[in-house]
């Protein structure tokens, strides 16, 4: 990773891109700098994750609340203000939500 200047980011500028699940829609806004990337993502009502990620990331639940289920079966719920941590290929794991979520993500080199 390389040194980040201090920078505001104005959400409302940043482009949303639509990426299906197995149901419901994600919506990402994606800012990505020398090894870290830093997302707005929204879960539609009814979003189940298409996949078991692998990768590492620091979740911040803003608003609404969803399941973070683990292929083990172990399943956490999170609501507005909660965090969860996972480094990268120690727990595969997807997001559902009945009724939608916004939360704010953060993955990269250092969660290797």
């Amino acid at each position: 990773m390389t040194n980040i200047p201090f920078q505001t980011i104005n959400w409302q500028n940043i482009e949303k891109t639509e990426h299906p699940g197995e149901t419901g829609m994600a919506f990402w806004q994606t800012l990505n700098f020398n090894g870290l990337r830093v997302r707005i993502v929204e879960y539609s009502a009814g979003y189940v994750a298409d996949h078991w990620c692998q990768k590492g990331h620091i979740v911040q639940c803003m608003e609404g609340d969803f399941t973070s289920e683990l292929e083990n079966g172990e399943a956490f719920l999170l609501t507005a203000g909660m965090t969860y941590i996972v480094s990268d290929n120690l727990s595969s794991h997807r997001s559902v939500t009945k009724n939608g979520v916004k939360l704010l993500i953060i993955d990269g080199d250092f969660l290797k």
